[in-house]
């Protein structure tokens, strides 16, 4: 992969992990950062899963963003049951 296949998975990434945001049900209370750090390893995550089940040629494949956004919406539910959750008031 060259730098920028990489800069282009890191930006899709992004977009990728605020469409798994709209897809996951309820509201997840996550900072941003790790909502496109959740967007980035889905869409390298589903790249890689797209490879293996060869549901594309090499170039873009809308198989392969169907299931980016599902592995982003998978991955965004995952961490925000796992991210603490805020009690409110700081003391």
């Amino acid at each position: 992969m060259t730098i920028a296949g990489v800069a282009a998975a890191v930006i899709l990434g992004m977009v990728i992990g605020v469409l798994g945001r709209l897809f996951a049900p309820g509201r997840p209370d996550m900072p941003a950062w790790l909502l496109i750090l959740a967007g980035v390893v889905a869409a390298f995550a589903g790249t890689g899963l797209a490879q293996v089940l060869r549901l594309g040629d090499g170039g873009w494949s809308p198989w392969e963003t169907v299931l980016q956004v599902v592995v982003a919406a998978t991955g965004v539910c995952l961490v925000a049951a796992l991210w603490p959750k805020r009690t409110g008031r700081r003391s």
